[in-house]
This record gives structure tokens, C-alpha cells and sequence, in this order.
């Protein structure tokens, strides 16, 4: 029989519009001054990327960006 490792308690998981079982896993690691976007197909990381802390704000402000846009083409 194969052991489940328990979800991290410290993760968010957000699901792929595409289904597939596919998700975006977003862990903080502020011992090492990053925070870790991986790709999960199933139960399976298939990719990391670490992004460092001090990167957090300008991809936060690359998706308020694009929200605000995809809004203002729902408003009219």
C-alpha cells in the first residue's frame, strides 16, 4: 500500500479552469525569502518556480492589472 503525504497546512491550492485534475499549489517559504508556485497534475508536482519575496509585489500588481482589465470588458 503507498503512504498519502498529508496536504501542507500552509498552502493555498487553486484549481486549473481546464480540469484534468490540474492545480496551482502557492507555499511560503520565509526562511529562504521566497514563495514556491508549483503545478500538480493529480497528486504529482510536475513543476516549481521560486519566485523571491521581493518580486511578490510587481506579480501582484501584473494580476490586478489584468483583472482590472477583464472587468472594464465585462462593463460594457
Amino acid at each position: 500500500m503507498t503512504a498519502v503525504a498529508p496536504l501542507p497546512q500552509d498552502a493555498e491550492f487553486f484549481l486549473d479552469a481546464r480540469g484534468e485534475a490540474r492545480a496551482l499549489r502557492v507555499r511560503w517559504h520565509q526562511d529562504a525569502d521566497v514563495v514556491v508556485l508549483s503545478m500538480w497534475r493529480g497528486g504529482q508536482c510536475v513543476s516549481t518556480f521560486r519566485l523571491a519575496i521581493d518580486e511578490v509585489p510587481d506579480l501582484i500588481a501584473s494580476l490586478r492589472a489584468g483583472l482590472a482589465q477583464a472587468y472594464a470588458g465585462v462593463r460594457r
